[in-house]
């Protein structure tokens, strides 16, 4: 496929990670993934939020205790998934995955990440240990600038 043909799909799946991510009820981050097989046809979408069961209360606005039990986009979407994701892309919005879904998605089989470049701090390291996770197991890693 085309540079220029896969830079717009590209755009068009990140814009559809940001769509999914306003279900998340996070009020301080609000994630969303959307897998994609090789012929862009989305297999599966996540949103981070608690697990099915657990109430969307006062939790979400203390973060150690949502944190500890929050799922995330990227999870959610893999589990969500009705088929094989072997060889399928992941887009994330608003950053990328972090080291523990980097693992997830690296077990799975997805063979490449797509999301936005971001500066913040608090996420750095993180977001640098994903990038080599990804490196070391050859799963393609592309950032777009926002």
């Amino acid at each position: 496929m085309k540079r220029r043909e896969t830079e717009w799909w590209d755009m068009w799946f990140l814009g559809l990670a940001k769509y999914v991510a306003t279900a998340s009820k996070d009020p301080s981050t609000r994630v969303g993934a959307v897998i994609v097989d090789s012929d862009n046809r989305v297999v599966s979408i996540g949103y981070n939020g608690f697990p099915k069961g657990i109430k969307d209360d006062s939790r979400l606005e203390c973060r150690d205790q949502k944190y500890k039990i929050v799922t995330h986009a990227e999870i959610n979407s893999l589990l969500f998934a009705k088929t094989s994701v072997t060889g399928c892309s992941v887009y994330t919005y608003p950053f990328m995955p972090c080291p523990s879904c980097a693992g997830a998605i690296i077990q799975s089989g997805i063979k490449r990440v797509v999301s936005f470049s971001s500066d913040n701090p608090r996420w750095a390291e993180d977001f640098e240990v994903s990038n080599s996770m990804f490196n070391e197991a050859g799963v393609e890693f592309y950032e777009y600038q926002t």
